[in-house]
Formats: C-alpha cells, structure tokens, sequence
C-alpha cells in the first residue's frame, strides 16, 4: 500500500507542476488584461485629442501629417486585436485563456510604445493659455482686454469661422448698405473696437500682441474635458444677415437687382434696420412680421404705431399677422416671391430673413449648464466648467438690478461681458478681488433720420411723453416702465447725448413716484433732474 501511495504522490508532483505554471499564466493574463485595459484606455484619450487637434489644424505646420496618420490607423489596427484577445478570453477556456496569455504581454508593450510616440506628438502641437471660440464682436473687445490686462505672445487664438478680423457687427445693417460708395461703410473702418469710441483693431495690431487669428474655421466639435476644438434650403437672392459674406452677397445682389421689389421677413432689429437701407437703395420694400406690431418685444402699441407710420410714409409696405410658408424661384434658383400663410404671394427680387438667430449652445450640449436658452454664468461669466466662460448673447447671467437671470441680445452687452469676463480670469489667475457684472440693459437703433435708445427693464405700467407726429421733421417722444412705484426702464427717440444719459440714469436709480400725474406732465424733463 505503501509504494502504490508514494507512487501516486509521485505521480501528482508531476503532473501538477505544469499546471501550477499554467495556473500563474492564468494570473499572469489576468493582471496583464487590467495592465492593458487601463493603457487602451490612456491610449483611446490620446488618439481622440490628436484627431481633434488634427482636424482643428492649429498646430501651425509642426506635426507631421502622414507619420500621424499612420499612427492613428496603427491604433485602430492594435484596438481591433486588443477586441479579439477580449472576444477570446470570455469564451472562458482554461487553456485558451493561458494561450493568450504571450500575445497580451506582447500587446502591452506595443501599446507603451505607442502611448510614448502619441505623447510625443501631442508636444508638437500648438496650444494655447486661452482660446476664444467665435469671432465676433466680444471676441475682439476680449482681446483688447487681455492685451491691457498683461498678455504674453502666444498665449491667445481667436478662432473664427469668418475670414476677417472682429468687426462691429452692426454696421452691417446701417452704413453697409448704405447706397452711396462714398459713404458706405467698408472694412477695415468698423473692425472693433471703434463702436465704443475706441482704436480700430486690425489684423497686425492682433500679430503685433502675439495674438494668433485663426480665421476662415468653423469650429463643429468641442470636448471641453479635453479642451480640444474640432473645425470643421438655400436659394439665391435670400439673405440672412449675420456676417460680413452675407451683407457682401446682399451688396453685390442690390447692384443687380436696383429698382427691384424686397421683401423683408421680420420685424424686430434687423428687419427694421433692413427695410429702411433697401427703401434708401430704391427698392419697392414689403415688411412680413407675424406679431400685431412690430418690435413686440420692446415696443408698445403706441411707440410702434409711430414707427409704423412713419416706414409707411417712407413708401414701406407693412403686412402683420401672418409668416411666410414658401417661396418660389425661377429655374435658376433665384427667389421670385414669397407665399404667405394667408395665401398671399408677393413678388421678390430679393428677400431678407432678419428673425433673428439662436444662440450658438448646441457645441457645448451636455458640457455645460444651460438656462433660458443660453450658457449659465455667474456674475463673473464662469461657467459650469472651470475654465471656461462665455460671453455676450450665449450666456445667461444674473443682473444684479432685478435680481434674476437673463440672456442680453445686444452689441452691447457683447462689448461689456467681454471685457469684465478677462478680468475675472485674471482676477482668477492673480488673487485679485472684482466685482460682479452690475449690467444696466441697453438697446439702440438708427434709421433713416431716427433714432432711439433705451435703458432699463421694459416690465409693468407704461407712460408714454411725446411729440410723436411722423411727420414731424425732428420727433422727440419716449415711454418710462413703472413697477412697484419706481420707474424701470425709459425710452427715448431722437434725444440728444445729456438727454439720453439722464433716461440711462433715471433707469438705473429706480426713483420713486409720487404722483403719475406730474411725471406725465414733466416727460423728459423728469429724468433731467437726477
């Protein structure tokens, strides 16, 4: 019994020793798994950063191209075998498992090698201490700002999808179009930040600071995480007015079709704004608007009855209560008229859409807390994210006059946000305190020989002070909001620089009435007395 028992012993320490070795190769594939799993995973982010600097192209020249090409079909080839060794070793066969168990030691290694090179080429790449993402109004007032502040070259890029410089983007519907060559206005007069009464930006002043331009690029893809950027039914004679090559095309388009019918669907800012250049360029101008006035919005019933009349003592027709469903064009695709709901068809040579935009969140979906329709900020433009902070009509941020978040549309507000957003980030950056935004809002528009401003919050009762005959040569007529007692807001059309600081001041204070009968009698002058 004995020496069959010693022989079966004997026996077992031979066949388990390569079991026990098969048994540390188990171990061995397992540990190596998470080892590759956790350097796939490194490998994946790095790969998805390149790709998306790649695509950006803001690595002025410095990568090489085809040798990153050829590593990131490398990575897609490792990552398909890397699935096949995973496919394999659920299948949870104990000898296929150790098996493997070679190939994934081989695997980590290859991908430590690849992770080191992609590193490498992430050091070729440009990259910047700030980026602003758009090239409009507050991205220049911004980089002004940051130039005051202290700023080192190479530290800002300006991505813009337009091909110019940041320019005051109102112009382009007032002295743009405006029918006299002498008088119109043409860049590179209205590049910011002359708006505000400033120095004119051009392009050197940007490459004088180090501030690299990146124009003609849309950005398509944001990984905020990452901090990575992505760049990536029309008919003719139909514009919709919100960069330089739209007012471009309309300029080249009134040459054309001079003496031509307009359509102008909308009539709020730009519809108005709008509808009188093509009325001073000649053109037979129809105005489109679904609300029963015009400016609803802003304007009361009576302030906008003035208007009105007035567009139509200009030779403007006004068609309110209905929209646009349609449009016909000839076989060359250009717009010949405009169908209305009512079943109305008006003829077009040309047609402008001036209903406004949204604001341009939808990069930023489910990075960023979002409220009221824009971006969610503090009061000093921070957003969810640290880091990252937005600016002018995207961002909906606390006034601090009414206690309560709001999102400005207004050229404006682009300048001031603009501005306040740098120095919080280097308030940030240096220990400094700042104070919040304390933003008084403010609107404005000229046409033809009108003009008018507001301030304030447009909430509560309405009392209206006039001389509002259209016909008048110079009218001289304004609105106060009242809430709770105090007056919120005032308007004020054709008012002169000291009156128009007394409405902005008026609104700001928030004085108390007394009697709404003596404010009715005094008008402007009340506001004059602060």
């Amino acid at each position: 019994m004995a020496s069959s028992f010693n022989f079966v012993i004997g026996s077992a320490k031979f066949i388990f020793a390569p079991i026990e070795r098969c048994l540390n190769c188990k171990r061995n594939f397992d540990e190596n798994m998470k080892v590759l799993q956790k350097l796939l995973k490194e490998l994946n982010t790095v790969k998805e950063v390149i790709e998306l600097r790649l695509s950006a192209e803001i690595h002025g020249g410095t990568m090489q191209t085809e040798e990153v090409k050829n590593w990131l079909d490398d990575v897609q080839r490792i990552k398909t075998e890397i699935e096949i060794i995973e496919r394999k070793a659920k299948e949870k066969k104990f000898l296929s498992r150790v098996f493997l168990g070679k190939m994934v030691e081989e695997k980590v290694v290859e991908l430590k090698a690849f992770l080191r090179k992609g590193k490498a080429f992430l050091g070729m790449v440009k990259s910047f201490k700030y980026i602003i993402v758009g090239g409009g109004v507050a991205a220049g007032y911004a980089a002004r700002e940051f130039d005051r502040q202290g700023l080192k070259p190479g530290q800002l890029a300006i991505i813009s999808k337009e091909a110019v410089a940041p320019y005051e983007r109102p112009t382009l519907s007032k002295g743009y179009l405006n029918p006299n060559p002498k008088a119109a206005a043409r860049l590179p007069e209205f590049h910011v930040c002359v708006g505000s009464g400033g120095d004119r930006l051009l392009p050197d002043w940007y490459k004088e600071k180090g501030i690299q331009l990146i124009l003609g690029t849309e950005i398509v893809k944001v990984n905020l995480a990452l901090k990575t950027l992505v760049e990536g039914a029309d008919a003719k004679n139909m514009f919709y007015l919100r960069e330089l090559e739209d007012a471009d095309k309309l300029v080249e388009s009134i040459k054309m079709k001079k003496y031509g019918k307009a359509v102008i669907i909308g009539g709020g800012y730009i519809g108005l704004e709008v509808a009188a250049a093509m009325s001073i360029n000649d053109f037979d101008v129809t105005m489109v608007y679904p609300d029963p006035w015009c400016m609803p919005r802003l304007f009361t019933p009576t302030m906008a009855a003035f208007y009105e009349s007035y567009y139509e003592n200009k030779g403007i027709k006004i068609i309110k209560g209905t929209v646009s469903v349609g449009f016909n064009a000839n076989a060359n695709g250009e717009v010949k008229g405009v169908k209305l709901k009512d079943g109305r068809v008006l003829e077009a040579d040309i047609v402008v859409v001036g209903v406004g935009a949204r604001p341009l969140t939808a990069l930023f979906k489910g990075q960023l807390e979002e409220d009221k329709g824009g971006i969610k900020t503090d009061g000093f433009f921070k957003t969810s994210m640290p880091g990252v902070y937005a600016v002018g009509d995207v961002a909906t941020f606390p006034i601090k006059l009414y206690n309560e978040m709001r999102r400005v549309e207004h050229v404006d507000h682009a300048r001031k946000s603009a501005k306040h957003a740098v120095k919080a980030i280097k308030a940030n950056e240096t220990g400094k305190e700042l104070e919040e935004y304390d933003y008084l809002p403010y609107f404005y528009s000229r046409t033809f020989e009108l003009s008018w401003q507001f301030y304030g919050d447009n909430v509560g009762e309405t009392l209206f002070f006039r001389d509002d005959n259209p016909l008048s040569p110079k009218p001289k007529f304004g609105s106060y909001w009242i809430k709770d007692g105090k007056i919120v807001g005032a308007f004020l059309e054709g008012g002169t620089p000291e009156e128009n600081k007394a409405i902005a001041k008026v609104s700001r204070l928030n004085p108390p009435l007394e009697n709404l009968d003596q404010l009715k009698k005094e008008g402007l002058s009340f506001a004059s007395k602060f």
